[in-house]
């Protein structure tokens, strides 16, 4: 119940940061800008997309010609034009979802330099002096693999539903 508090929940949120150390703030704005998008997409999903498909519907069904070679490019790009809609912001979260455990193996090295730092400055394996750098080098790595993972779930689901849109737009654009 305490990090209900913003306060509290602020502190914590900055005592998690400093202990991941830099790269967990780069990785914390990618997935930020990640779930920004997923969260467009849910609601593409949710609501626009059925306006979208309705719009071709409503062109193909104006149309007097449904045979001749200009219908046919007709129907082509309103198919297209819907899949694009579709499938819009995909390439970039998946991309994301790629980045994000190379940023976290990218802490790891960071945390690890700091930890040989540390052993090279006193020359000893001292624990408590050693800590910082263990977790800065564990909690990137953590912190990129959960991001990338849930990315990976709702990229995958979005490709499913293109490829189905695409299918029954095309069923529903019918060549009579």
């Amino acid at each position: 119940m305490e990090l209900l508090n913003p306060t509290i929940a602020y502190s914590a949120l900055m005592d998690f940061l400093s202990a991941g150390g830099n790269v967990l703030v780069a990785i914390m704005v990618v997935t930020f800008f990640m779930w920004a998008l997923i969260i467009e997409r849910l609601m593409y999903w949710t609501g626009a997309h059925a306006g979208v498909v309705k719009r071709a519907q409503r062109a193909w069904s104006a149309r007097t010609d449904h045979k001749s070679w200009y219908a046919h490019a007709i129907r082509e790009r309103l198919i297209s034009e819907t899949t694009q809609e579709a499938s819009r912001f995909n390439n970039v979260i998946r991309a994301l979802v790629a980045v994000t455990p190379l940023l976290g193996l990218l802490g790891t090295v960071t945390g690890m330099v700091e930890v040989f730092d540390v052993m090279a400055v006193t020359g000893s394996s001292n624990a408590r002096l050693m800590a910082a750098g263990i977790s800065k080098a564990t909690i990137p790595t953590m912190a990129g693999l959960v991001a990338s993972l849930s990315g990976l779930i709702f990229i995958n689901a979005f490709d499913r539903n293109v490829q189905k849109a695409s299918g029954q737009i095309s069923d529903d654009l019918l060549i009579e």
